[in-house]
């Protein structure tokens, strides 16, 4: 009898471990947040839906208990006590893991520290390598803005071919951060979200490459879906 006890006891640990492994527990904190509503949001299909809020009353932090099917973005917003929504949000990448998050009223969204998601830490990564691009791009502008209205024609050409060319690089960057992001959800995400309109050829090349826990995820699903419906509709591939 005892041992049955003790046998059924650890079964029952056993089983609410995994089940606390298998959902996101965000915690937080919003300094400077007096009152006010968190929400928690993410897409689905193309409707921005609230999954879950908490009021904040006198008690900037937040926490939220979220079962995440697959690795998806998801978004904080905050509405004021006085029902205002604020204009920027913060955008994270949630999974099934202890994840935090901790920013400031005055800079919500771009001060929000994230951590504890792998594919958040990936994607952050990712965004520092694209701003080397959008600043180099707002040089060249910057450079034909200086330029005037009376340049040459061959003046503008160059700028545009540095344009194209920072473009291509750009996009090139991106598919080669997917295929070494492979095994990570982030990947079909940024071939959806960066490069949808590369040439076919390399969205295939990604996508062949993912691990089938990842060509089996929400997004890896999407890019194949999205991949089958260029292959029909594109005159060139």
């Amino acid at each position: 009898m005892r041992y049955f006890l003790a046998t059924a006891i650890l079964f029952l640990t056993i089983i609410g471990c995994s089940t606390d492994t298998e959902m996101m527990n965000l915690t937080g904190n919003v300094k400077g947040l007096k009152k006010g509503t968190i929400l928690l949001q993410k897409f689905e299909d193309t409707v921005l839906v609230t999954v879950d809020s908490i009021v904040v009353d006198g008690n900037s932090n937040f926490s939220f208990s979220e079962k995440i099917e697959s690795p998806e973005i998801y978004y904080l917003y905050v509405r004021l006590k006085d029902g205002t929504l604020r204009d920027d949000r913060i955008t994270f990448f949630a999974e099934n893991a202890d994840l935090n998050i901790k920013t400031n009223l005055k800079n919500f969204g771009s001060a929000a520290e994230v951590t504890g998601s792998e594919n958040d830490k990936a994607l952050k990564a990712y965004l520092k390598l694209k701003n080397r691009y959008v600043i180099k791009n707002l040089s060249l502008i910057e450079e034909r803005l200086k330029m005037g209205n009376d340049v040459a024609d061959s003046s503008l050409i160059k700028i545009e071919q540095k344009q194209r060319a920072l473009l291509s690089n750009k996009y090139l960057a991106t598919i080669n951060f997917a295929i070494n992001h492979k095994d990570r959800e982030v990947a079909p995400y940024l071939m959806l979200s960066e490069v949808y309109d590369s040439n076919i050829k390399y969205l295939d090349t990604v996508y062949n490459s993912l691990t089938p826990k990842i060509k089996d995820s929400k997004y890896g699903k999407e890019l194949e879906s999205f991949i089958l419906n260029r292959k029909k509709t594109d005159t060139v591939l």
